[in-house]
């Protein structure tokens, strides 16, 4: 199952809105090459990697990941992003994204939502 929502991408050369598709069946997190070189520098990666689809037999290429703050409900996160030329969807947000930030998926009222503490530095004092 999966939802569509808008989030703010901020880069080094622009910010853009971008519609992210949030799959839980994906794992990784994955944005279209031709967006980014609008936002941001794309980073390669030390060797691609081959990603599979929903279907078995067709296979994506990664060559370069995406580093980036991004904004969800006004909510500042952070993640990366792998970069395929032949996407879908503009942004793809991953299973690993979903967990590393607890986002809530309501498919009832087709909305993502982050709790804003999430996204602040917790400091722990060790004894």
């Amino acid at each position: 199952m999966s939802i569509k929502s808008p989030l703010l991408f901020r880069g080094t050369k622009n910010d853009r809105y971008l519609y992210g598709l949030f799959d839980s069946g994906a794992n990784l997190s994955a944005i279209r090459k031709e967006l980014v070189e609008h936002i941001d520098i794309l980073i390669p990666l030390p060797e691609p990697i081959r990603l599979a689809t929903a279907n078995s037999l067709d296979f994506r290429i990664a060559n370069y990941k995406f580093v980036c703050q991004f904004f969800l409900n006004d909510v500042p996160l952070s993640d990366e992003f792998l970069v395929l030329e032949d996407l879908s969807e503009e942004v793809i947000i991953g299973a690993a994204t979903m967990q590393k930030w607890r986002m809530k998926l309501d498919f009832e009222h087709d909305t993502v939502s982050v709790d804003s503490k999430v996204a602040k530095l917790q400091i722990v004092h060790l004894k």
